[in-house]
């Protein structure tokens, strides 16, 4: 039987967090040290350790089917390559930065001024987008410290806290894509990989949904189950079970981790108490 060939970061928080990912969804590797190839014994699948940034040529050239990548490392590439899922991990942006003591209004602050990056792909077409003729000077690591030994006027940079920024007397002024950690491939794929892909990628949607919701147990008066039910509707409708006291009953249902304080405030407020969550290992749709 064919494997699914999976490209991830050798090293480093995408890494870790794919790896997390991949054992939420029961998925076992061999290999603890990681040194070039684990494979699974549970899943028809081999993960290959790479440099992130040569993660979308590999996929590229055929040596890997899949990989999970940061956008922004598919976007600075250039391949033809597909997105087939988002992850919702490693999340950041890339931004354009300049010395805090410096005045921007627009984008035109940039219009002959020297970008430091290591991003030139992707700041080239920002810049062509906006008309703006700007000097990019391409450098690998520590791009933030470009401005203060007077290599360039300002940066293109990954920013995610920002306190980089900060240290080094900069601000960002300008956002020009977000990104985040995405599952990528070539847009066809033989049958056999294919159908191996679409298995985990069912499984990462199950783990994605259970994360994002909270199983909520409730006691609820009769006379307000209506509009109890209203607030919490659940995936199809909520299960409701009778008590002991004829007046009240007890019900169960599904709720959005992003909506969550606000429903339970709504719920107290509609009557509702002894209010339960339970986090969900997995949630099949």
């Amino acid at each position: 039987m064919e494997k699914l060939k999976i490209a991830v970061q050798k090293s480093g928080r995408l890494s870790e967090k794919s790896l997390q990912l991949l054992q939420e969804c029961n998925i076992k590797l061999t290999n603890g040290n990681r040194k070039l190839i684990s494979v699974s014994s549970n899943f028809p699948i081999e993960i290959l350790y790479l440099r992130d940034d040569d993660i979308p040529q590999c996929i590229n050239d055929g040596v890997a089917d899949i990989g999970i990548v940061g956008e922004n490392e598919m976007l600075e590439k250039g391949y033809p390559l597909s997105v087939y899922q988002r992850l919702g991990f490693a999340k950041c942006r890339l931004s354009l930065a300049i010395p805090k003591s410096e005045k921007y209004n627009s984008v035109d602050y940039f219009q002959n001024k020297r970008i430091a990056t290591s991003y030139p792909f992707i700041l080239k077409k920002f810049l062509q987008d906006n008309n703006i003729n700007a000097e990019i000077h391409q450098i690998s690591g520590s791009v933030e410290i470009s401005p203060s030994i007077g290599l360039a006027d300002g940066i293109f940079d990954i920013v995610s806290s920002g306190s980089t920024l900060i240290s080094n007397g900069l601000k960002e002024v300008e956002k020009v894509i977000e990104s985040e950690a995405i599952i990528i491939g070539k847009e066809k794929l033989n049958p056999e990989i294919q159908e191996i892909l679409d298995q985990l990628i069912f499984r990462i949607k199950s783990v994605q949904k259970a994360k994002s919701n909270k199983y909520i147990l409730l006691n609820a008066p009769n006379e307000k189950l209506k509009e109890i039910i209203e607030i919490i509707p659940g995936m199809k409708s909520p299960t409701i079970m009778p008590l002991v006291d004829d007046n009240w009953c007890s019900l169960h249902s599904v709720v959005n981790e992003e909506k969550f304080w606000e429903v339970i405030d709504q719920l107290k407020s509609a009557g509702a108490q002894g209010i339960l969550v339970i986090p969900i290992e997995k949630m099949i749709l």
